[in-house]
């Protein structure tokens, strides 16, 4: 029998080594007195949404319109979106945000600043209202998505656009109940008009009429997680530098062209290193700006036939979901709802395949442990079970309230012959770590090697 002190070096922890690194200085006290808001605890609570790209793109089989198309192209005649929130809500999302306008400037909402709306479309009515009572009857949270980028409105370039603006915000915030995100991008044109946005103003308007709601992207609550595939970084950091939450707003830095959403999809931030010491001691300013995942169920945004082909497994997505959701992240899943108003049925399949596999992370507990606050004394955390298990899933969740601690951990498992095995070595925890598992096990032992502070944990979870 192996001895666990032989394998592990257990004297080599965040409580005497910390790798190095000081565990409680000036420097360290200023990272943990960066803390999530209420509304970032909410939303890391439930941190998988879905996003709903519907539209005139939908009706013209398009990505990006042009602006020049007409309420009358808006060509749809049913929609269904008690269907639409019984597909995602299988799959497991807490939410839906909607396209309420996209580039191309048409509402879907009975706004009263443009007759450019689904109001003066064949259709004719609140498709906004539709969804956001969908939601609110089935437990869901809604969320807005508006396009600063208007192609369509005349005043886009000039100051009064911002008024335009404002006041179709001060609609979706005022008339369709609780938000609890509004979505702003940077897409912008490459031959549109110079223009920019008064995104202060924005935000003002949105912390007046809607607190409890995180901006998202182009805003300072929630960070874009630097691509469209459903890529994440070795360590994605909350506690980043304040200057990141101005990164999307800047024009030369957001998606000039339709065709870069595909290259998008390839590419992955240029900086791989955004919260660790050596980027954090060099910045003034820092905040609590967790990553959010942004990718769509198929090529595409909005639906089109052609692409059928291209709808991701649950596989896939539930791989997306594992290093996402599991690795300190939101996930945003996009699934755009087809022509005749209804999410496809390929699609809803794979949703309702996906929620079962998330479903089943936690399904079978084997031992669940709030262990909170761990002591220099106790700097290792040992777990001891009944009998042995075959362990599938280790959940970690670090008590965010008190920042953003643990830097590098590693898990060991004890098979019923008596060998002691690494099963897993990570670096930041954050709100959620997800770690797979495959071997059996009749005992565990989590180490901090390094840590900002002493580690806190809100709960860890071993399932089968």
């Amino acid at each position: 029998m192996e001895s666990w002190n032989s394998v592990i070096e257990l004297e080599r922890n965040w409580a005497t080594e910390n790798n190095g690194f000081p565990l409680a200085n000036q420097e360290v006290e200023r990272y943990l007195q960066v803390t999530p808001t209420e509304s970032q605890l909410r939303q890391a609570e439930r941190p998988f949404y879905a996003f709903l790209h519907f539209g005139m793109n939908t009706a013209t089989g398009r990505e990006w319109g042009s602006g020049k198309e007409t309420a009358a192209d808006f060509t749809i005649e049913s929609v269904d979106c008690t269907q639409w929130i019984s597909a995602v809500k299988a799959s497991g999302a807490a939410g839906i945000i909607l396209t309420c306008k996209h580039h191309d400037g048409f509402c879907l909402w009975n706004t009263a600043y443009t007759d450019f709306s689904v109001m003066y479309s064949p259709y004719g009515k609140d498709i906004v209202k539709q969804v956001s009572t969908a939601c609110k009857e089935a437990g869901l949270s809604f969320g807005v998505y508006l396009s600063p980028w208007d192609m369509h409105e005349k005043t886009y370039g000039t100051p009064a656009y911002n008024d335009y603006f404002c006041n179709q915000l001060t609609e979706l915030l005022t008339g369709y109940g609780e938000i609890f995100e509004v979505w702003f991008d940077g897409a912008k044109g490459e031959n549109a008009r110079e223009f920019t946005y008064d995104w202060n103003r924005y935000y003002a308007l949105i912390r007046r009429l809607q607190p409890g709601a995180n901006i998202a992207v182009c805003g300072p609550d929630l960070r874009w997680v630097g691509n469209e595939a459903g890529k994440t970084r070795a360590a994605e950091f909350s506690v980043v530098p304040e200057s990141l939450t101005r990164a999307e707003t800047i024009q030369k830095h957001s998606q000039h062209r339709e065709e870069e959403g595909e290259a998008m999809k390839e590419l992955t931030s240029s900086d791989e290193d955004l919260g660790s010491r050596s980027v954090l001691e060099k910045a003034e300013k820092l905040c609590w700006y967790p990553a959010e995942v942004d990718v769509s169920i198929r090529k595409g945004w909005f639906y089109h036939e052609e692409e059928d082909s291209t709808v991701k497994s649950a596989e896939e997505l539930f791989s997306i979901y594992l290093n996402s959701v599991g690795n300190n992240c939101c996930l945003l899943l996009n699934v755009p709802p087809d022509k005749h108003g209804k999410i496809c049925e390929k699609d809803e399949a794979v949703l309702s395949e996906l929620g079962e596999k998330i479903k089943a992370i936690t399904r079978t507990p084997v031992l669940e442990e709030a262990p909170g606050k761990l002591s220099a004394s106790e700097p290792a955390l040992f777990f001891s079970f009944e009998k042995a298990h075959t362990l599938r899933y280790c959940v970690l969740e670090e008590e965010i309230r008190e920042s953003q601690r643990v830097e590098a951990f590693d898990l060991y498992l004890k098979t019923p012959e008596g060998k002691i095995k690494k099963a897993y070595s990570g670096t930041v925890i954050g709100g959620k770590k997800i770690i797979t598992l495959s071997e059996q096990a009749i005992e565990v032992t989590l180490v901090v090697r390094q840590s900002r502070s002493a580690p806190i944990f809100k709960k860890i979870g071993f399932y089968r």
